[in-house]
C-alpha cells in the first residue's frame, strides 16, 4: 500500500472543473506540441461547441451527484451539439427509466457506416478464421473499442459524473491528449448502469440485486442490455468505476484468487499497461491508493471478470473512498478514467494484435482441451487448489428430459448470446472419456439431439468458465461465491470429454428468449419480509418478486411482521418466508402476530421459508427440524442432494438436485426430510466450489416438509432462488407454492417440535457476517487482529481449526465497511496463513 498527500496541477484541475474558458476557440489556446504531449498535463484546448455542465445542469459536475436523469439530459446535450459523438439507449431498468449511452470517436468513425465498420473490423480480429493478413491489416489501421461506465451501485454515484466529464473532453477538446484518444480509439461511455439505485439510493437495483453479481446470468433487464451492446461493440479496455469506504482508491493489480481461465495477455495488460500507468500517475500527484488487497478477479459474473474472459477485454474495477470529499471522488475517478483511455490510445495497435492472438490461442487451447492451471500473483500466496491435469474438449447438455428442456435451452441461449457456437447431435455419438458431472468418467453413447459445444472456439474461456465442473478456487480468500456452473445451477444433465471426436452435428438456430410461466389458477400468496434495513432480507426478498413478477407471473401480498399481527393473513394462501434477521423478525411480531402465525399455519396456511425464514418458523414450533451453526468454510458452493421422489416437490426436478448454501445453518430432521445431502463419502456425494468441512453436511437435511396440525411447512435450509439464478432448487420453491399437499405425512410431535424451538433460538442473528477460520496454533494472532480493529465476534474451535464469525450487524458489503477490507492484508502481516477469510460481497 502506498500512501501519497493529495495534490493537483493547475492543468488538471482545469480540465476537471470544465471552466468557463472551454468557450474559447481552439485558435485562442494552442495545443502543447505533440512530443510534449502529456495525457494528465497538456493544457485543456476546447472548441466551445459542448455545453459546460453548468449550462445545461445548472452546476458543476462535482458539486454534487448528478441525478438520472441529470445524467442522461447531460449526455444528449453532448450528443446533439458534437460531431464526434452519437447517443442511444440500450435498455431499460426495471422501474422503466432509460439506460443512456454514447459512443465517440473522430467525426468518420461515429457515422452509420463507421460505426457498422468499427463493429465489423472487431468481430473480424476476434475469429480466428480470419486470414492474418487481413488481420495484421486491421491491427494496423484499426481501433480499439474502450468502454468507461460506472455506478453499477446505485449509492456509488462518482463514477457517472467523472464519465461525463470524459464525454464533455472527448466531444469538445482539440488538444494533443484528448485527439491521441480519439485518434486511436472508438469509446463507448455508459455513465450509469443502475439508474433505479442511483434514484433509490441504494447499492442494488429495484428488485433488490446486486447487478456486479448478474453479468453471466442476465436476470436483470439492465444487465441484459448492457451485455447485448457489449457485444454489438466488444471492448478491449472496460473500466468499471465503482466507491468504497475510507478516502483511498483502489486500481488494479488484484488480488488472488484469479480464475484460472483468465487470459494471461489480459492480466499483463491489465498489471502493465492500466496498473501501471494509474500507478505512475497517483505516485506523482502524492494520491493514497493501494492495490493487491481486496478486489479478486475470481467470480465470473463481475463487471470486471466477464469482460475479462468473455472478450479478452482488461475488466478492472476502480474503487475510490466514498468518505472523501464529493469533489474529489469526482477528480481521481475522472483522472484514473482519462489515464487509462490514454494508456489504450498510445498502445493502440499492439492491443488490437495481441486482442486477435489471444482469441487465436484461445481456440488453439481448446482444439488441445487444454485447461489453463491456476496460478496467484501475489507474493507470499500459493496455489491451493491446482485445476486438474485433465484434456477438456468438448461439453454436452442431454435434453431427454421434458421437465427440463427450458432449462437447457436457457443454458444455450446464454451461451449463443455470447458468441458460442452450440451444435447437436444427428446421430448418436459414443464417448470413450464422457464425464458425467460429478461422476467419474466412462464409455457412454449420447443420442441425437444432445447439445455438443467444442471447445476449440475463441470463446473457449468463456465456456469452461460457464460448463466447469468446478471453479477450482485456488487460494482461500472468498470476496464472493466459488461456484456457478450453469448446468448445476439449473440442475440439468450434461458432461464433458477430452477425447478427438469428429461428431456429426449440426448448427442450433438462436434459440428465443423462454415465455414467463403462466401458472393457472394460482393459490393467495404473501410474501413476508422479515426486515426493512437487513441487507440480507432485502435481496432474498427482491429476488423472489423479480421470479414472481418476471418467471412465474404470481401475483403476491407483500407483508411486514406488524401486518401479520393486525390480521392481514387472512385470505392468504401460502406464505412465503425468505431470509433476514429471525431473531429481530421474532420480537417484531410481537405476541399477537407469533399467535396469528401459529394459528394460521396450523388452520391450513402452509409455511414455505429459507434461511431466516427456517429460523423464524423453528422459533414458532412450525417444524421439528433442529438448526445448528456451520463447523466449516462453505463461502457459496453447490453440493449434490439427493430428492425423495414420492414428494410433491419433486415434480420435473428428478431424483438429484444441486443446492447452493453458504455458511447456512446445519438441518436435522427425524421425519419430512424431502432433499438430504448424501453421506459424505458415497458415490453421490460431491461439491462443486470451496469446501473445508463440509462433510458435516452429509446425512443432513436440505428441504423439509412437515404437516403443522391442518397446514404445512415446508423449509429450505439454503437460499432456493439464490440471485434469481439457482434455477434447479428455484424448481423446488415453485412446487413448494403450487404443488399438492403430499400424502400420509405423519404429525410433529410438540417435544420435537419444542427442541427446534429451542435450537433455533439459540442461533445469533448473523447479518452478511465475516469470517476467518485459522489453525488452532495461530487463534491468539487472529484474535490481536481483531481486537486492533475493534472487531466483536464469536470463536469456535472444530479440531485443529478456530473460526471467528465477526458481527457485522448493519450487513454492509466488504466495500463499506470500516475495516473488512483491510483484514486480509492485516492477517498476512501477522504472520498466518489462513484456512479461509470469507468476505461479504
Amino acid at each position: 500500500m502506498r500512501v501519497r498527500k493529495t495534490t493537483w496541477s493547475v492543468a488538471l484541475a482545469a480540465s476537471l472543473a470544465v471552466p468557463a474558458a472551454a468557450a474559447a476557440p481552439a485558435a485562442a489556446r494552442p495545443a502543447a506540441p505533440a512530443a510534449a504531449c502529456d495525457p494528465t498535463r497538456t493544457e485543456p484546448v476546447y472548441r466551445g461547441d459542448v455545453p459546460a455542465p453548468a449550462d445545461v445542469l445548472g452546476f458543476d459536475l462535482g458539486e454534487r451527484p448528478v441525478r438520472a436523469a441529470e445524467s442522461d439530459r447531460y449526455l444528449e446535450a453532448v450528443a446533439a451539439r458534437s460531431d464526434r459523438v452519437v447517443s442511444g439507449t440500450l435498455g431499460t431498468s426495471a422501474q422503466g427509466r432509460p439506460l443512456k449511452y454514447a459512443v465517440v470517436g473522430e467525426p468518420r468513425l461515429v457515422t452509420k457506416a463507421g460505426l457498422a465498420k468499427a463493429r465489423r473490423d472487431a468481430h473480424r480480429l476476434r475469429d480466428p478464421r480470419t486470414p492474418d493478413r487481413l488481420a495484421e491489416r486491421l491491427a494496423r489501421t484499426g481501433v480499439p473499442i474502450l468502454w468507461v461506465s460506472g455506478n453499477v451501485h446505485g449509492d456509488e454515484p462518482s463514477g457517472t459524473d467523472a464519465a461525463l466529464r470524459v464525454l464533455h473532453d472527448l466531444g469538445d477538446r482539440t488538444d494533443c491528449a484528448a485527439e491521441r484518444i480519439l485518434d486511436n480509439a472508438l469509446v463507448v461511455v455508459l455513465p450509469t448502469q443502475n439508474p433505479d439505485g442511483r434514484e433509490l439510493g441504494t447499492r442494488e437495483n429495484a428488485y433488490g440485486f446486486d447487478m456486479n453479481r448478474d453479468w453471466f446470468a442476465r436476470t436483470q433487464p439492465e444487465t441484459d442490455g448492457k451485455l447485448a451492446m457489449l457485444n454489438r461493440y466488444p471492448p478491449v479496455l472496460y473500466i468499471d468505476a465503482h466507491e468504497m469506504g475510507g478516502t483511498s482508491y483502489f486500481f488494479p493489480p488484484n488480488a488472488d484468487p484469479i480464475y484460472h481461465e483468465t487470459p494471461e495477455q489480459a492480466i499483463g495488460w491489465i498489471n502493465g499497461i492500466y496498473g501501471a500507468s494509474m500507478a505512475a500517475e497517483f505516485e506523482a500527484r502524492g494520491i493514497d491508493f493501494f492495490n493487491r488487497n481486496v478486489y479478486d478477479l475470481f467470480y465470473q459474473g463481475y463487471g470486471d471478470t466477464v469482460p475479462t474472459s468473455a472478450f479478452h477485454s482488461a475488466g478492472m474495477t476502480f474503487e475510490k473512498g466514498g468518505d472523501s470529499p464529493y469533489p474529489e471522488r469526482v477528480e481521481e475517478q475522472y483522472l484514473t478514467q482519462w489515464v487509462a483511455l490514454s494508456a489504450a490510445a498510445r498502445n493502440r495497435q499492439r492491443l488490437l494484435t495481441e486482442w486477435r492472438a489471444m482469441a487465436v490461442e484461445a481456440r488453439r487451447q481448446g482444439e488441445a482441451g487444454a485447461l489453463e492451471p491456476n496460478q496467484v500473483y501475489n507474493p507470499g500466496n500459493e496455489v491451493e487448489r491446482p485445476v486438474p491435469d485433465r484434456e477438456v474438449r468438448h461439453y454436452f447438455l442431454r435434453d431427454g428430459d421434458r421437465a427440463k428442456r427450458d432449462e437447457v435451452r436457457t443454458i444455450v441461449r446464454r451461451l449463443q448470446r455470447m458468441g458460442v457456437e452450440v451444435e447437436r447431435l444427428a446421430r448418436p455419438l459414443t464417448v470413450p472419456d464422457y464425464k458425467e458431472y460429478g461422476r467419474p468418467a466412462g464409455r457412454t453413447t449420447l443420442p441425437a439431439g444432445t447439445y455438443w459445444i467444442s471447445m476449440a472456439q475463441p470463446e473457449k474461456h468463456w465456456i469452461q468458465a460457464m460448463l466447469n465442473e468446478d471453479s477450482y478456487t485456488p487460494f482461500p480468500y472468498f470476496y464472493d461465491v466459488t461456484a456457478w456452473s450453469l448446468p448445476l445451477l439449473a440442475n440439468v444433465s450434461g458432461g464433458s470429454s477430452g477425447a478427438e471426436l469428429r461428431p456429426r452435428a449440426r448448427p442450433v438456430g438462436p434459440v428465443p428468449a423462454e415465455r414467463p410461466d403462466r401458472a393457472g389458477k394460482a393459490p393467495e400468496i404473501g410474501v413476508l419480509q422479515l426486515s426493512e434495513t437487513s441487507s440480507s432480507a432485502r435481496q432474498s426478498t427482491g429476488w423472489l418478486r423479480h421470479r414472481l413478477d418476471r418467471d412465474w407471473r404470481l401475483p403476491f401480498t407483500p407483508l411486514r411482521p406488524s401486518d401479520v399481527a393486525s390480521g392481514r393473513l387472512d385470505g392468504v394462501d401460502v406464505l412465503l418466508v425468505p431470509d433476514g434477521p429471525a431473531g429481530a423478525a421474532h420480537d417484531a411480531l410481537g405476541e399477537a402476530g407469533r399467535t396469528a402465525l401459529r394459528e394460521w399455519t396450523h388452520g391450513g396456511g402452509r409455511y414455505v421459508g429459507w434461511q431466516g425464514g427456517t429460523e423464524l418458523a423453528a422459533r414458532l414450533g412450525l417444524t421439528t427440524a433442529t438448526l445448528a451453526e456451520p463447523a466449516s468454510d462453505i463461502p457459496g458452493t453447490l453440493f449434490r442432494a439427493t430428492v425423495d421422489r414420492g414428494s410433491p416437490l419433486a415434480k420435473g426436478v428428478g431424483g438429484t438436485v444441486w443446492n447452493f448454501t453458504s455458511y447456512d445453518a446445519v438441518m436435522r430432521a427425524s421425519s419430512g426430510v424431502v432433499v438430504r445431502y448424501p453421506e459424505s463419502g458415497s458415490p453421490d456425494w460431491f461439491v462443486s466450489g470451496y469446501q473445508r468441512g463440509g462433510e458435516e453436511l452429509g446425512g443432513t437435511a436440505a428441504v423439509v416438509d412437515q404437516p403443522v396440525g391442518a397446514g404445512r411447512s415446508v423449509l429450505f435450509a439454503a437460499e432456493p432462488n439464490f440471485r434469481a439464478f439457482t434455477d434447479g432448487t428455484a424448481g423446488l420453491l415453485r412446487n413448494a407454492i403450487l404443488g399438492p399437499d403430499p400424502e400420509g405425512a405423519a404429525r410433529p410431535r410438540a417435544a420435537a417440535a419444542a427442541e427446534a424451538s429451542r435450537s433455533a433460538a439459540a442461533l445469533p442473528d448473523r447479518e452478511a457476517a465475516i469470517r476467518v477460520s485459522v489453525r488452532a496454533g495461530d487463534a491468539a494472532a487472529a484474535e490481536s487482529v481483531l481486537r486492533s480493529v475493534g472487531a466483536a465476534w464469536d470463536a469456535r474451535r472444530d479440531g485443529d481449526a478456530v473460526r471467528f464469525v465477526i458481527a457485522n450487524p448493519r450487513g454492509l458489503p466488504v466495500d463499506h465497511h470500516p475495516f473488512a477490507r483491510r483484514l486480509p492484508a492485516l492477517i498476512a502481516e501477522a504472520g498466518i496463513d489462513p484456512l479461509a477469510v470469507a468476505l461479504p460481497g
